[in-house]
């Protein structure tokens, strides 16, 4: 099979489109074939040693597939040959991937390859940021910040179908647009606009009940100045840099606190089933839009990063294979 491999860490040009040893599905496992796999700015952080530097080299990247059900491993129901689904696994940039049969989730006809691959990630995050950690309810005010990115568009929808009121933080009109076309009720531009100041003409002063901050170093204090008193700030991501060290002292005067979210997080496996057929009856029922800002050939890995890297996409970024 053909694969993007990396033999050294670096920038993008490091991704090479080779042949790599197709995998063999072991014991509760399938071997599916890729037609769709989702690029995560987490990939690009693997790729330059930043993240899980401790995994050897030769490497695949890629944390989330969708296709076809090729091999079942020792164990595994044949019934599952020839079905559509996604899962999280690894290894994901390449033709052929394995992945635990207890992590698939059944594709309908009406959800393609490409939205299933922008799903798992990115939704599984912004569902525990809003419901699990953030526990997000009606009638709060929520700024989210990066709301034109995978995450960020998500985790609009999922507020304001709890009833919040949602601000979002984008750079440039036209990822302002697509923030307001999910739901946001207000957005401010923090390319042009003081964040903090903006929230409290947005609040009449008050602030907002939860920050959902992915970006971390360049909006952590914006993000701490926006909450109202006993707001809750989760952090998901540092995207900017890691944020500074916190002292307990500087929560007491608004009596604030903070949470975190990480995917790799043990959560309970029905917790997370829940969480997956969620998402994906909201898919299908059309109360969730997934927004696939760009899609490219899996041979064109390097490009996928350079965009992801270079802050040029919207939503979520997909490597497809071929049909």
């Amino acid at each position: 099979m053909k694969a993007i491999c990396y033999h050294q860490l670096g920038g993008p040009e490091v991704l090479r489109w080779e042949d790599a040893p197709e995998p063999v599905p072991g014991p509760g496992q399938v071997l599916l074939r890729v037609h769709a796999a989702g690029v995560n700015f987490a990939d690009t952080e693997r790729r330059r040693g930043l993240y899980d530097a401790q995994v050897p080299l030769p490497r695949i990247l890629g944390s989330e597939a969708a296709g076809v059900v090729r091999a079942v491993g020792p164990g595994v129901d044949a019934s599952w040959v020839g079905r559509r689904v996604v899962a999280l696994t690894k290894a994901a940039y390449a033709e052929a991937a394995v992945a635990p049969v207890d992590e698939l989730l059944v594709l309908p006809p009406e959800v393609s390859f490409a939205e299933a691959a922008a799903l798992l990630v990115q939704g599984l995050t912004a569902y525990h940021v809003v419901h699990t950690v953030g526990r997000v309810e009606a009638g709060q005010t929520v700024l989210i910040h990066a709301a034109a990115g995978g995450v960020g568009l998500l985790a609009v929808q999922l507020a304001k179908a709890a009833g919040a009121r949602v601000i979002g933080t984008v750079s440039g009109e036209a990822k302002a647009k697509l923030a307001r076309d999910v739901g946001a009720d207000a957005v401010i531009r923090y390319d042009q606009e003081d964040v903090a100041a903006s929230v409290r003409e947005l609040t009449q002063g008050r602030g907002v009940e939860r920050v959902l901050d992915s970006v971390g170093a360049s909006t952590w204090k914006a993000s701490m100045d926006a909450l109202a008193p006993f707001g809750h700030l989760v952090s998901y991501g540092n995207a900017s840099g890691h944020p500074p060290p916190v002292e307990v002292d500087s929560l007491y005067a608004k009596s604030i606190t903070l949470g975190a979210y990480w995917l790799r997080t043990p959560t309970p496996p029905e917790v997370q089933r829940r969480a997956r057929e969620a998402l994906l009856a909201e898919v299908v029922a059309k109360r969730l839009r997934i927004v696939v800002g760009l899609t490219l050939p899996l041979s064109r890995a390097e490009e996928a990063h350079r965009q992801l890297e270079g802050r040029n996409t919207v939503g979520k970024v997909v490597l497809v294979g071929a049909d």
